[in-house]
């Protein structure tokens, strides 16, 4: 499980008879792009809504040979084809207005205060925050509980190492050596999902 978005991945998921390649995407961009939703004002269950969506935009671009490497990253190829499918969400929702209390959905993203350089910088974000949580997720069992404990504590929750190794019963030093050992290799996975 350890491809994320390497061009391996990808290539699989061009496969329609591949479904564990989909299932590997949509866990990966499926939260990315619910929180992503959310943050632009939509609830819950249009979030969900649209990441289906646009899940199933990105599957059929992909099949179809729509991503490029060369023209581009995939976060920003990734962004952009959300972005269009949220804009299309909000515009038939608009014509078919659900219970929204009253409010549309386009007027309540186009009223937030975010410039179109904030939502690509949010979408950004997000992306980062997605790809730690999935690499933390898929190195977590390579490290011992108290290791583990010891990289969260200090480098996740910012908490001094004395303290945390007094906790964990280790010294500072194993605290310092266990922290860098998990960022190490966090930081190896996120590099390894962004080999697009």
């Amino acid at each position: 499980m350890g491809e994320g978005t390497r061009q391996s991945l990808l290539i699989r998921v061009r496969n329609p008879r591949d479904g564990d390649a989909w299932e590997q995407f949509a866990q990966v961009y499926g939260p990315l792009i619910f929180r992503f939703a959310r943050k632009r004002g939509l609830q819950d269950a249009d979030a969900a809504d649209l990441s289906q969506i646009a899940l199933t935009a990105v599957l059929g671009m992909l099949q179809a040979g729509g991503y490029d490497r060369n023209r581009g990253s995939f976060r920003s190829w990734l962004f952009g084809l959300v972005r269009n499918q949220m804009h299309k969400f909000c515009d038939r929702n608009e014509r078919q207005p659900l219970g929204t209390g009253g409010t549309s959905m386009r007027h309540r993203l186009e009223t937030q205060p975010a410039p179109e350089l904030d939502e690509e910088a949010a979408w950004d974000g997000e992306f980062e925050r997605q790809m730690f949580l999935v690499a933390v997720e898929r190195v977590r069992g390579e490290f011992h509980e108290s290791s583990w404990q010891a990289f969260w504590r200090t480098a996740v929750e910012g908490r001094g190492a004395a303290d945390v190794g007094k906790e964990l019963g280790l010294s500072v030093g194993a605290v310092y050596t266990a922290k860098s050992r998990a960022i190490s290799r966090v930081k190896r996975e996120i590099e390894l999902m962004q080999e697009v």
